[in-house]
């Protein structure tokens, strides 16, 4: 579903990622380790077409869309959770969830909503409310509602762990393993493997910009 191949990426004349290669095959779920600063969210930032590569390619189900503008990635299935959340405050849950479907002037697909109320029962809850009233870790499951709703094929996670409690990250980790159901293509960042060791069939480890590739074991 995702193949990125030697990609290099620099920020104000920094270079960020040097030649970073990684696939994620249809089905697999794929994790991106590497310590902070160590380019995981460069990395994200670029597949989702927010940053410009220097060098390299990226294609989503054999199509190129290295030199694409972000907005084609959401009708192609793609979803993203950056590290942030970005959620907008003022906006209810349901708002923010739906925020991708809008933006790109797609109908809502009902179903699918209703299927992600149905993973996490505890923003169905908080469908109402405002974004700004919830906690980090349900902010989380917000961000993590709002990529599924496009995110059918290829989800990006970047860093779903950080910053949330123990209970809210383990209720994370069921949420993710439980796509696996869906047949989706998932790619997650963190800087170790203690949350995502169950969950990953690929590992990948990110350094100074350059990726390896390991076994899910070995790390």
């Amino acid at each position: 579903m995702l193949e990125v191949r030697t990609l290099d990426v620099a920020i104000a004349g920094t270079p960020i990622l040097r030649g970073a290669s990684l696939d994620v095959p249809p089905g697999t779920t794929a994790g991106l380790i590497g310590r902070n600063g160590a380019g995981k969210t460069t990395f994200m930032r670029a597949v989702m077409g927010l940053l410009r590569p220097e060098g390299g390619a990226i294609l989503l189900d054999e199509r190129d869309v290295t030199a694409e503008p972000a907005h084609v990635r959401a009708p192609m299935g793609v979803g993203y959770m950056p590290e942030d959340r970005r959620l907008i405050p003022e906006f209810s849950v349901e708002e923010n969830i739906l925020l991708p479907v809008h933006a790109t002037g797609a109908g809502v697909d009902r179903a699918r909503l209703t299927m992600i109320y149905d993973l996490m029962p505890e923003i169905a809850r908080f469908a109402d409310r405002k974004a700004l009233a919830l906690s980090g870790g349900q902010q989380k499951l917000v961000a993590l509602g709002r990529a599924l709703i496009v995110g059918h094929r290829l989800l990006l996670l970047d860093e779903p762990f950080e910053g949330v409690a123990p209970a809210l990250a383990q209720r994370l980790i069921e949420v993710i393993g439980g796509l696996r159901g869906e047949g989706m293509s998932v790619l997650l960042s963190e800087s170790d493997h203690v949350h995502s060791a169950d969950l990953i069939d690929e590992l990948f480890v990110i350094e100074r910009g350059e990726i390896t590739r390991r076994t899910a074991q070995a790390a």
